[in-house]
């Protein structure tokens, strides 16, 4: 598929752009994002959440890297769904995210009643399991 060229515009947010930039070589217009991209970045994410699960101590910020990996399992999804001209992946996925909603309701109320009893949202405070 041939990539189209277009002229820059000389106006940029209504302004007139003067010099270099107005005299410039052509810019491509057409760019497109494949699969391997989508993919990449929900690698990416799922790395850094996986990271951030086994680094950290705190409840929270797992928590959070928690949800950082279940987002990028989401990501992938869709991507394989957009790809693939199917909408199973994205019925699969507002599911999931249905289900998380639940689980950051009841993850934070457990959370916040450790918090209350312990003044400390830190892993270690978790070992004994006894409120």
């Amino acid at each position: 598929m041939p990539v189209k060229y277009q002229r820059p515009s000389p106006f940029l947010f209504g302004i007139r752009i003067s010099g270099f930039f107005r005299h410039s070589s052509f810019v491509i217009t057409n760019m497109t994002v494949g699969l391997e991209q989508y993919l990449v970045v929900s690698f990416l994410l799922f790395a850094l959440g996986l990271l951030g699960v086994v680094m950290r101590r705190n409840l929270l910020v797992i928590y959070m890297s928690l949800e950082l990996m279940l987002n990028a399992a989401n990501l992938a999804l869709v991507s394989f769904s957009r790809f693939n001209n199917k909408l199973d992946g994205q019925v699969l996925v507002f599911f999931i995210i249905t289900v998380a909603a639940a689980e950051v309701a009841v993850g934070l109320a457990l959370i916040v009643a450790l918090y209350r009893k312990r003044q400390s949202a830190h892993v270690e405070d978790l070992t004994t399991m006894k409120l």
